[in-house]
């Protein structure tokens, strides 16, 4: 099954109430080039995914289908701090959330 990338940006920019006009003013990518993504004429590149998930408030996941890493992600923990699982859970989500932002802009792990 493909990822159909342009009509999910075109939700986002629906979502986010922003004319293809002011999406393209607010990505710096062209409207006429914003226009072609959406309808599918031509294949997004990682860096203008990027520009319209921060545009839209959306995340690159959401823009390409991958789902959100709170949907990839499972996780068993054991507290003995009294730390409570939701506590536990949000905070290894905010890590594994910048790991995947860190792949998607393809940021080298270091060592």
């Amino acid at each position: 099954m493909t990822t159909n990338v342009g009509a999910l940006v075109d939700r986002a920019r629906v979502a986010a109430d922003l004319s293809q006009r002011a999406l393209a003013d607010a990505t710096g990518i062209s409207q006429p080039t914003l226009s072609r993504i959406i309808s599918g004429d031509r294949p997004a590149k990682m860096p203008e995914v990027v520009a319209i998930a921060r545009a839209t408030g959306h995340t690159v996941a959401q823009l390409t289908g991958a789902g959100t890493v709170a949907d990839r992600a499972e996780c068993a923990a054991r507290a003995t701090n009294d730390s409570g699982m939701d506590r536990m859970r949000e905070a290894l989500l905010h890590f594994l959330e910048l790991d995947d932002y860190l792949n998607d802009q393809a940021i080298p792990t270091t060592t």
